[in-house]
C-alpha cells in the first residue's frame, strides 16, 4: 500500500499548480505515435528540443518513416542525419539498436503494448534500450501513453529544489520519486500539466543563473526565493 504523501507538502504542490495554471494556463496536450517519442528521446539527450526536432525530422524524412530502412542503413548515414542533435557518435549506434530490440521482441516496430502495462513496469521496459533513462521513459509514458509518470529534467530538478519540494541537492530520481508520492494526486493529465508549466516557468523566470525572484508568481511559497529576497 501507497504511503499518505505529507499532507503539507500536498498543500504546497496544490499550490505550485494552481500558481503555474494561473500564469500560463492549461497547454495543449499533444500526443506523439509511442515508436516516434521513443526515438525522440533518444536524440533529445545532452539537447535543446529544437535541435533534437530537426534531427528527427531529418531522419524520417530522408527514409520516408521507413524504419527497416533506418535499421538497415550504414551507420555513417544514421550519424549525417541526426547530426544537428550532437552526441552523434553514441545516439546513431543507440537508435539502430533500439529498432533492432524492438523488431526482434515485437516481429514488427511498434511499442504499443507498453500501454497495458503499470508505471513502473512500463518504465523498466522502456529503460532496457540504449539510451533511454527514467526520464526519457517518463516522457513517453506520459506523453505517448497518458500515465502517471512524472519527468524530471534540469528545469523541474531546479525548481522543485528551489521551491522546496525536495531537499536542495536531491537527485532527478529522488524528485521524480516524490513528485510520484502522490502529494499532487495521480492524475495523468495533471502530472502533464505542472510539467509543461514548470519547464516554462524554469525558462522564463527561475533560470539556472540569474533568477527573477522579484517578479516570481510563486515567490511567496518558494524557500530560496524567499531567502534571496531577504537577503537583498
Amino acid at each position: 500500500m501507497r504511503d499518505e504523501p505529507d499532507a503539507k507538502l500536498a498543500a504546497k504542490a496544490r499550490e505550485i499548480y494552481d500558481l503555474l495554471v494561473e500564469e500560463y494556463g492549461i497547454p495543449e496536450r499533444k500526443s506523439w505515435d509511442p515508436m516516434h517519442e521513443l526515438l525522440l528521446t533518444i536524440l533529445s539527450a545532452n539537447t535543446n528540443d529544437v535541435n533534437s526536432g530537426r534531427a528527427f525530422r531529418t531522419l524520417m524524412e530522408r527514409y520516408d518513416g521507413d524504419y527497416d530502412a533506418m535499421r538497415t542503413a550504414p551507420l555513417a548515414e544514421i550519424k549525417q542525419a541526426i547530426r544537428v542533435a550532437g552526441m552523434y557518435n553514441q545516439k546513431a549506434p543507440r537508435l539502430i539498436k533500439t529498432l533492432e530490440m524492438v523488431k526482434a521482441e515485437r516481429g514488427e516496430y511498434n511499442i504499443d503494448h507498453v500501454a497495458e502495462m503499470p508505471v513502473a513496469e512500463g518504465e523498466a521496459y522502456l529503460s532496457r534500450f540504449p539510451g533511454v533513462g527514467h526520464k526519457t521513459a517518463s516522457i513517453v509514458l506520459l506523453f505517448s501513453f497518458g500515465k502517471p509518470a512524472f519527468p524530471v529534467d534540469t528545469h523541474v530538478q531546479r525548481l522543485s529544489q528551489r521551491l522546496g519540494i525536495s531537499d536542495p541537492k536531491a537527485s532527478p530520481a529522488k524528485i521524480k520519486g516524490i513528485w510520484e508520492s502522490g502529494i499532487l494526486g495521480q492524475d495523468a493529465k495533471e502530472y502533464y500539466v505542472l510539467h509543461i508549466n514548470l519547464i516554462r516557468h524554469g525558462r522564463a523566470i527561475c533560470q539556472a543563473r540569474n533568477p527573477q525572484c522579484a517578479s516570481c508568481r510563486l515567490l511567496a511559497i518558494c524557500d530560496y526565493g524567499q531567502r534571496a529576497t531577504s537577503s537583498d
